[in-house]
């Protein structure tokens, strides 16, 4: 019995006691948010960056992550630590976008406790703090390279502590993998406070930045921009992705969506061939793969269509993506019209989300995107107010 206690003595050594704060005593930190200036960027961000607040920034590499902070730091005090271009690399980008450079201190300097200990030792901190980078930076407390799961661990944990208590907002530049996933632990996306996703093709001019995490505001909102010779450019046009409207082409449609508070306007464009292949090949950009096979199902079922014998391509012109349900209706109405050859009347648009019984489904704020539709001049709008059913479609297009 003595040995059990001595064992549970020597357990206990080392333990660390926990403090224990009443909520009702926290005080909270009532610094307001710092905005950008570009509002687009802090839509997104739920008005603005919030002090301590740690974000991840990634997208495909030369898709525009460095010109999106420049622009959006350039009014505020900020530490660029970038590991990925030299300081004579910024300042040139910085000039050709005519970017003031006052409120920015360049660093090639990787090792995080160096950068840490300076916050920790600074009288005058920084608002901001970004690391370009989280994949080269590293700790000397671990013995494993830059990029390595343990090193990403150890620098965003470092990074995150020095955020909170100096309350520095700090930005860490991830990379992607080929198929567009955050590269590295995915506890690093936990670890965070917001996750932005910044998106679009390279042979695009247009960019979408989206939050999938967000703890100090919305993942519903998307900022939209279009790349320029002089930076990006803000985009507040719902129809700006729509350049061939009055264009009368078999397999397009357009579809209204809603993207937080705004509704926007994609064309979606389908092409359906004869296949000499036993499976026939399906290639889908802009929106889900599996969503696109569900409405491949639905089309075959209660449409009578046989696919079998046809190669299908569907893609939303402007290299962005969609991801609301809402887009279905317009899927299966440019694909109806590819395979019958028969174009879509101007000024249609498309709402409605198609379940697997073929019911055309209301979406999330239908109304507001039905007046938004009315107000830019569409006169045939088709949603579940009007079309109950999938079959209705063949209707639509065969009559005009």
């Amino acid at each position: 019995m003595a040995q059990r206690q001595e064992v549970a003595i020597k357990n206990k050594e080392g333990i660390k006691k926990i403090t224990l704060t009443p909520l009702n005593k926290v005080k909270i930190n009532k610094k307001e948010r710092m905005k950008t200036g570009i509002f687009e960027f802090d839509r997104v961000l739920g008005q603005g960056f919030v002090p301590g607040e740690v974000l991840l920034l990634t997208g495909e590499p030369g898709v525009g992550k460095s010109t999106l902070l420049l622009q959006a730091l350039q009014k505020l005090n900020t530490i660029y630590i970038s590991g990925e271009e030299s300081p004579e690399q910024v300042k040139d980008r910085a000039e050709r976008l005519n970017i003031g450079l006052e409120h920015f201190s360049f660093s090639n300097d990787l090792q995080v406790d160096g950068i840490t200990d300076y916050i920790e030792t600074a009288e005058e901190k920084p608002e901001i703090l970004v690391i370009d980078s989280i994949q080269t930076v590293y700790s000397k407390d671990v013995d494993s390279p830059p990029g390595s799961v343990n090193q990403l661990k150890e620098c965003a944990a470092k990074l995150i502590d020095i955020a909170k208590r100096f309350h520095v907002t700090v930005i860490l530049i991830g990379h992607i993998t080929k198929d567009g996933d955050i590269a590295g632990p995915k506890t690093l996306e936990h670890l965070v406070d917001c996750v932005l996703n910044f998106e679009g093709e390279q042979v695009s001019n247009f960019r979408v930045l989206r939050s999938s995490k967000n703890r100090f505001g919305s993942t519903d909102e998307i900022g939209i921009f279009e790349m320029k010779e002089g930076g990006l450019r803000e985009v507040t046009n719902p129809l700006v992705f729509l350049d061939n409207m009055n264009e009368l082409v078999p397999g397009k449609s357009i579809v209204g969506v809603n993207e937080g508070k705004r509704q926007l306007f994609y064309e979606i464009q389908t092409l359906a061939v004869t296949t000499i292949l036993s499976n026939p090949r399906r290639v889908v950009k802009g929106v889900d793969y599996n969503k696109v096979q569900l409405l491949l199902a639905v089309i075959k079922k209660h449409l009578s269509l046989q696919l079998d014998s046809y190669d299908i391509y569907v893609n939303v012109i402007g290299g962005v993506k969609i991801t609301s349900p809402l887009a279905d209706l317009g899927i299966i109405a440019s694909l109806y019209s590819s395979l019958k050859n028969i174009p879509i009347s101007k000024k249609t648009v498309f709402i409605g989300e198609v379940g697997l019984l073929g019911e055309v489904r209301k979406g999330f704020q239908e109304e507001k995107i039905i007046h938004e539709s009315k107000r830019l001049g569409f006169n045939n709008i088709y949603s579940s107010k009007n079309i109950d059913s999938v079959k209705k479609i063949i209707n639509i297009i065969v009559r005009g």
